[in-house]
C-alpha cells in the first residue's frame, strides 16, 4: 500500500517499513538529496556506511539523495549527526514540498505562489489561458502534446486542469486579469459543438465578479508583450513574481527591476486591448458564426 502520496520503493531492510518513491520527484527534494550525497561523500562514507549510521538501508538512502523519497524527521536527525551538526539538513527540510502530478516541475513554484496571490494577471499569445479552457479544449491540448502521453496520465493532467480553476470561484475577493489576442480564440479545435462549449466556458468564467477578460483584435498590430506569454502576481506582503515559459521550460522572475518593466508592458497592452464589455461582445459573435 502507498497511501496515495508515491509508488512503492521496496522495504527498507533495517526499519522494516516500506519505502515510498515520489510519483514526481519535486525540485526542493532533488536539491536536498544533492545536500545529502555532498555531505554524505565529503565525510567520507559509502552509502551503506551512511546507512548504518542514520539506521536506514542503503537503498533508501540513494532514494533519498535522488529525490524519489520524502525523508522523514528520525532520517533528517540522524543525518545531521552524522554530517556534523551544521544544521543545513535540518533548515533545508523545512522546505521541502512533494511533487505535485499533472504539473510541469518548472511551473510548480509558481502554482504555490497563484494560491497565496492577492491578484493574479494572465497574457496569452498561443494557447487560451489555463484557467479558462474548457474540458475538451483541454484534454485536445493534452491529447497532441509530445511526447504522448498515457490515457491514465492524460487524466491526471486534466484533473489537475480542472482543479486549478477553481481558484477563480474559491478566491472571490482576489482579482485575475486575462489578455488573450483575438487569434487564440478563433484557432479551432474539434468540431463546431465543441468550439461552442469552449466560448460558452470562457464566457461564463469571464462573467464572475473579480475575472476581467481583454482581447487584442487583429487591428491592434504590433506592442510590447510580442516576446511570449507573460504571468505576474503579487503576494500579501506586497511582493511581485512573473513567470514566463517557453518550449519545455519556464522561468519564475522574482527581480524587482525585470519584474517591474514586465508589468509595464502589461499595463500597456491592457489600453491597446478592447475593454472587457467589448471583449465579451467579440467572444459572443465568435461563438454566433460557428
Amino acid at each position: 500500500m502507498t497511501n496515495g502520496v508515491g509508488e512503492s520503493d521496496g522495504v527498507d531492510y533495517l526499519t522494516g517499513c516500506e519505502v515510498l518513491r515520489e510519483p514526481d520527484p519535486s525540485d526542493s527534494l532533488r536539491t536536498f538529496g544533492a545536500v545529502v550525497q555532498a555531505l554524505r561523500e565529503h565525510a567520507g562514507l559509502s552509502r551503506a556506511e551512511f546507512g548504518e549510521l542514520v539506521r536506514f538501508s542503503k537503498h533508501t538512502v540513494e532514494s533519498v539523495e535522488l529525490g524519489r523519497r520524502m525523508p522523514d524527521e528520525s532520517f533528517v536527525e540522524r543525518a545531521e549527526d552524522a554530517t556534523g551538526s551544521t544544521g543545513a539538513l535540518r533548515k533545508a527540510a523545512r522546505h521541502l514540498t512533494r511533487g505535485e502530478a499533472g504539473l510541469a516541475a518548472w511551473f510548480r513554484r509558481w502554482a504555490r505562489l497563484e494560491k497565496v496571490a492577492v491578484s493574479l494577471c494572465t497574457y496569452e499569445c498561443r494557447l487560451v489561458p489555463g484557467l479558462l479552457q474548457s474540458e475538451g479544449y483541454a484534454r485536445a491540448v493534452f491529447d497532441g502534446t509530445i511526447p504522448l502521453v498515457t490515457d491514465e496520465g492524460l487524466e491526471s493532467l486534466l484533473d489537475v486542469r480542472m482543479k486549478r480553476q477553481r481558484m477563480l470561484y474559491d478566491k472571490t475577493t482576489v482579482p485575475f486579469s486575462f489578455i488573450v489576442e483575438e487569434h487564440v480564440l478563433r484557432r479551432r479545435f474539434g468540431d463546431a459543438e465543441q468550439m461552442r462549449e469552449l466560448y460558452d466556458h470562457v464566457l461564463e468564467h469571464a462573467a464572475l465578479r473579480n475575472v476581467t477578460l481583454q482581447i487584442v483584435p487583429f487591428e491592434a498590430g504590433l506592442h510590447a508583450c510580442l516576446d511570449g506569454p507573460l504571468q505576474l502576481l503579487e503576494t500579501p506582503d506586497g511582493r511581485r513574481f512573473a513567470y514566463s515559459e517557453g518550449q519545455q521550460n519556464g522561468r519564475l522572475i522574482a527581480d524587482v527591476k525585470e519584474v517591474s518593466l514586465l508589468q509595464q508592458r502589461y499595463d500597456k497592452l491592457r489600453s491597446q486591448a478592447l475593454n472587457p464589455g467589448e471583449s465579451l461582445g467579440l467572444l459572443e459573435r465568435l461563438r454566433g458564426e460557428l
